[in-house]
């Protein structure tokens, strides 16, 4: 019986796996191929390099824009740690080509503060490539090398994605270019909250992302791309599971609007918000958390004008239901400003209709700088401060009044690097002498000599502070 028994159990745990092994092609049959994918898109994806002086690229600049505002936890990466090459910083991302006469797109801070951006093709040539715009709430840069008959990628839908959807990405990690990894979608429409990108709904993956990928495409199976890849959520500084990618379509609006006219306008309505808890719902009488509750008001702004109130809560816009505080940032922000939207605000017990006129949200700096840079200006003064007046329209956005101030749009003076400012930046006075225009300003620093120190008084958005810039010696540059 025992000998039956053995030879039954024998029998039963062999014909067990034939079975598996059986089964395992047909469950790999199910799992996506993407090397159709790879062979005919790979080609669009480059590497991205950009080098800057070090004192024009700051430790800071590494982490993004506005990075004070973001958790420590979220990361951007260039590519691998800057290192020395004859004294510049030399930083490394992805991009991918959107057309065949030689527009590319990464990130805003793969390219940011460099003096010099050189893209690398499928096929290994090296391109010098110009920043025709840049968007920091929106962290895309879009490039342009003199090449033409290039592969380009086909531009999907990113509000069609959905969690569980498998992805691809291609880029440069650690350098190494064209490297493949896939995974699917975590979640949709994640908002950090801060200050730095809260316009932007992102689509979170768990495709391996690391130093080096950032820029690079996201692409959905149809080969479509559907985001760029922006940052991660590490603790560590490597791939832990979250990485977080930039919806195609907000990328593309920044693009027709940086072709267009040089930089991205956004909408606002003159509000801060903050979230609504359970216990500030119980307070305000609101049945479940949830929405935007009202902290601050601008005055004369368009929120402002529809007699929006402190303590209203904004329950939905333009018919779109606010979750949570973070939703109605990049709903209004890609509103195009004029555009009339009914809020449905919460107050004293009762929800409201309120008809507002979405304005429009003030041109940053250094979207301004990048927009009149050009790139081949050069300074005619011994600071080596490249400046460009403003406009009345310029100097309404940036809230300054009268004809004073001109605009910083490069920066090729040492000195001038290590004294903190930056392009974007307005000068209001040199020394004691008010300018108006560049030739003023031109007048006014052009008697200094090496190694002399010219107090600069500049603006960088609400705050204004002096700068003592010097006069940098031939070498210096």
């Amino acid at each position: 019986m025992t000998h039956l028994r053995s030879g039954t159990l024998s029998r039963w745990f062999c014909a067990a796996i034939v079975t598996c092994v059986l089964a395992v092609p047909a469950v790999a049959a199910d799992l996506p191929d993407f090397t159709g994918l790879v062979e005919k898109y790979g080609p669009a994806v480059v590497n991205v390099q950009a080098s800057g002086n070090p004192d024009s690229q700051s430790d800071q600049d590494a982490a993004g824009p506005d990075a004070q505002d973001v958790p420590e936890i979220f990361r951007r990466f260039f590519g691998p740690v800057p290192r020395p090459r004859g004294g510049e910083r030399v930083s490394m991302g992805s991009g991918f080509i959107l057309s065949q006469d030689g527009y590319v797109l990464t990130n805003n801070h793969v390219v940011d503060g460099a003096d010099t951006v050189t893209v690398r093709l499928s096929d290994r040539r090296e391109l010098d490539a110009k920043v025709v715009g840049t968007d920091a709430q929106y962290d895309i840069a879009l490039l342009k090398i003199d090449a033409t008959g290039l592969p380009a990628v086909a531009i999907g839908d990113s509000k069609t994605v959905k969690a569980g959807q498998w992805m691809v990405a291609i880029g440069s990690p650690f350098g190494f270019d064209h490297s493949v990894t896939a995974g699917i979608v975590s979640a949709v429409g994640r908002n950090f909250g801060g200050v730095d990108q809260q316009y932007v709904p992102f689509i979170q993956t768990d495709v391996p992302i690391n130093r080096g990928n950032s820029g690079g495409p996201l692409f959905n199976l149809s080969g479509q791309v559907v985001g760029i890849n922006s940052q991660i959520f590490s603790n560590t500084g490597g791939f832990m599971g979250v990485s977080f990618a930039i919806p195609i379509d907000i990328a593309m609006t920044a693009v027709d609007q940086i072709k267009a006219h040089g930089r991205v306008t956004r909408g606002m309505i003159g509000v801060q918000i903050q979230s609504v808890d359970r216990d500030k719902a119980k307070a305000l009488g609101l049945p479940r958390g949830g929405g935007a509750l009202v902290n601050q008001v601008t005055p004369g702004g368009a929120a402002d004008k529809a007699g929006v109130q402190l303590g209203d809560v904004i329950l939905s816009f333009a018919g779109q239901d606010i979750v949570t505080s973070a939703d109605l940032p990049p709903m209004v922000g890609s509103t195009k400003p004029g555009t009339k939207a009914d809020l449905s605000i919460w107050r004293d017990g009762k929800t409201l209709t309120v008809p507002v006129t979405v304005g429009e949200q003030p041109a940053d700096g250094k979207s301004l700088a990048n927009a009149r840079a050009g790139g081949s200006a050069t300074a005619a003064n011994p600071l080596g401060i490249v400046v460009e007046e403003l406009s009345a329209e310029q100097r309404k956005q940036l809230g300054i009044e009268g004809n004073d101030g001109v605009v910083v749009t490069r920066i090729n003076g040492a000195g001038a690097r290590r004294s903190g400012l930056a392009p974007g930046d307005v000068i209001l006075m040199v020394g004691r002498k008010s300018v108006k225009s560049v030739a003023d300003f031109n007048a006014a620093t052009k008697d200094a000599k090496p190694g002399d120190a010219v107090m600069l008084l500049a603006r960088r958005g609400e705050q204004t502070q002096f700068l003592a810039v010097t006069v940098p010696k031939a070498k210096d540059g």
